[in-house]
């Protein structure tokens, strides 16, 4: 349990609202900063997916991120859709988010952004442990040590741990905020994508109350 007011963050990086939110969890950062830190746990979308996509999968996830582009102005690299076969595997990119994460949540949400950047608007194949490896030397992590991390049990349940927490915590969709206060009592921000000029706000209250009843 956090000391203080802060926020949860159930995310997954290969969620396309979630990239769409990026910018909004980064004006939560400027605007509040560790007035209200935030907690990300991975949320598992599609984890250990084996099937390869089909030509109905294609069709709704393309017709979800023309979507997205069009409610958050985040771009999105199309040319994924000429990818003969791809399957849609969200594990591997939440585990790497995880290892990053042991430096800290800091690090854990530099990680998460640029793997929906890597994944969404460079078109690079996040469920691939070596494209990883490289994301995370971008990062300023040791290659070959990230790897060693990301390959182990270890890791592996870790992010099975934060599964659990968003099933455990009823979360049904991404992205999903919750405020949480000193007393452990947690309020839903949003479930799904909600624009800076709506949540700012409502956190600024939320945030003013939780002080006042301290």
């Amino acid at each position: 349990m956090q000391a203080g007011p802060h926020l949860v963050y159930f995310a997954d990086p290969m969620c396309s609202w979630c990239w769409g939110f990026s910018p909004v969890v980064a004006a939560i950062g400027e605007r509040f900063g560790e007035a209200l830190p935030i907690r990300l746990v991975l949320g598992g979308l599609r984890p250990w997916t084996t099937k390869p996509m089909d030509d109905r999968a294609r069709a709704s996830t393309r017709s979800h991120w023309e979507h997205v582009h069009e409610a958050s102005g985040q771009t999105f690299d199309f040319a994924f859709f000429d990818r003969p076969v791809f399957i849609y595997d969200t594990e591997p990119a939440c585990r790497a988010v995880v290892v990053m994460r042991r430096r800290g949540m800091e690090a854990a949400l530099a990680g998460l952004h640029r793997i929906h950047a890597a994944f969404y608007a460079e078109n690079r194949d996040v469920t691939d442990a070596a494209t990883l490896a490289e994301i995370a030397a971008e990062l300023g992590f040791d290659p070959a040590g990230f790897r060693a991390e990301f390959d182990a049990d270890a890791a592996r349940d870790e992010t099975r741990a934060d599964f659990a927490l968003a099933q455990d915590a009823g979360v049904g969709g991404f992205p999903t905020v919750l405020a949480g206060d000193r007393a452990g009592h947690y309020a839903l921000v949003t479930q799904g994508f909600q624009a800076a000029h709506r949540i700012l706000p409502a956190l600024e209250a939320w945030l003013a109350k939780a002080r006042s009843d301290a």
